[in-house]
């Protein structure tokens, strides 16, 4: 079993997929035609978004985000989390916590993307010591 992709559930494919280039410098891997669903390029897994209208034309009962009572974050790791959140602010991110360093040494910060969905910018946690 491999983890292939999380998809999230928004209302623009298209504007979502350009503001995750800008605010964190992801590159698209596909966007459908119609515009409703579509890919970025995360390294081993991709980060999907499909759009509120498909998902409820499959007789699914989609549900927005919300950063203030989120039941998902979206985390990525970067080696400096102050200019991440000044980039992610800037293509129009909301900053909901600034960066601040952990109990456990890890740098951690939050933003919400324009869906307002959580997502969380932090530094890489140091592999576990070897045995």
């Amino acid at each position: 079993m491999h983890f292939g992709y999380t998809i999230l559930y928004v209302e623009d494919v298209p504007r979502t997929i350009v503001f995750y280039e800008a605010a964190f410098g992801l590159q698209r891997r596909f966007v459908s035609e119609e515009g409703d669903f579509g890919e970025l390029d995360t390294g081993a897994t991709a980060l999907a978004f499909s759009s509120l209208q498909l998902m409820a034309q499959l007789g699914k009962n989609p549900q927005r985000a919300s950063a203030s009572a989120p039941s998902f974050e979206i985390a990525f790791t970067t080696p400096d989390v102050p200019a991440a959140v000044e980039r992610a602010v800037a293509a129009g991110a909301r900053l909901v916590q600034g960066a601040e360093q952990m109990p456990w040494g890890q740098t951690v910060a939050y933003v919400a993307d324009i869906n307002d969905a959580l997502v969380e910018l932090c530094t890489s946690m140091a592999p576990p010591p070897a045995a």
